[in-house]
């Protein structure tokens, strides 16, 4: 069953915010799961693109997300804490929902930068940096940066477009202190993940990280939250068929992006108008990246 905003009605849970998306639900009874200070984080299959939520579906997606940050939260640990507090959720969402620790998020997308491509690449061909840093003359289409570089995004409401911002202008939103810490931490969670997909044969082009603190005064540290090196938020290119000067095959929602961008699927981005259906082939082969991601960074066979 389904409420008015297309989120699953789940016994002992009540739905209060739907993003892109995840769905978020609040204990019904104070008294569980620790009451007000967690909460139930659900992975839909749906996708987003160009700040539009598609009107279809990718079956599994939510799932392969959830199980994925899970892995990644895993391998981490060590470098960050997180807001995973337990995996045991209700039948109904098991396998695609996380009871997590309610935080303050930082109002900043914190991207990591080790490859140049998308809006970073954009940027380099304007003015010859990427979000106020600048970069050496003669980079392209998947340059490899000399070291990953931090680039963060200002969030903006649902529906509406993060906007890159310098170092700078983060500072001044949520403190120079904070900033640099999130700037560290960013960059230390990266260079991480980065080694360990390599060696999987997986290339981490960018990715992006969110953080909070706990919602408890006196709390100061830094928590890693919602999902964490998924194919949703970060582009994954293959070891084996990288070849910088050009576009590369990927295996995130990249392929979805290009869809929507072709002549095929009929949309003008600036139209304003909502992009149309999937295809069914384009469905099972975003379907197939995410687990063929899912598969190689794990070494676990997909269900």
């Amino acid at each position: 069953m389904t409420d008015e905003a297309g989120s699953k009605q789940i016994s002992s849970w009540t739905h209060v915010y739907s993003g892109k998306v995840r769905d978020i639900y609040f204990p019904a009874d104070a008294s569980n799961h620790r009451g007000e200070d967690t909460y139930l984080m659900v992975a839909s299959d749906r996708i987003s693109a160009f700040d539009y939520v598609l009107p279809t579906l990718i079956p599994d997606k939510g799932k392969i997300l959830t199980q994925l940050s899970i892995w990644w939260f895993e391998q981490l640990s060590d470098l960050a804490y997180n807001h995973l507090v337990s995996t045991n959720v209700p039948d109904e969402v098991a396998g695609r929902a996380m009871i997590t620790q309610v935080l303050n998020m930082f109002p900043i997308e914190c991207v990591a930068r080790g490859y140049l491509t998308g809006s970073g690449l954009a940027e380099y061909k304007e003015n010859g940096q990427v979000c106020g840093i600048a970069l050496p003359d003669g980079l392209g289409e998947a340059s490899r940066l000399d070291s990953p570089i931090f680039t963060p995004a200002a969030k903006a409401q649902l529906g509406e477009h993060d906007e890159n911002i310098t170092f700078e202008h983060m500072s001044e939103r949520i403190g120079e202190s904070d900033a640099r810490k999130l700037r560290l931490q960013t960059l230390q969670l990266y260079t991480r993940a980065h080694e360990i997909a390599a060696g999987r044969g997986i290339i981490i082009a960018d990715t992006k990280f969110e953080f909070g603190r706990s919602t408890d005064s006196g709390e100061t540290d830094i928590i890693l939250a919602d999902e964490v090196l998924t194919p949703d938020s970060s582009r994954f290119w293959s070891v084996d068929t990288y070849e910088p000067g050009r576009v590369q095959p990927s295996l995130d929602k990249q392929f979805v992006r290009n869809w929507l961008l072709s002549p095929e699927s009929g949309w003008d981005r600036a139209s304003g108008e909502q992009p149309p259906e999937l295809p069914e082939e384009v469905v099972a082969k975003t379907r197939d990246r995410y687990i063929q991601a899912y598969e190689t960074l794990t070494g676990r066979h997909w269900q």
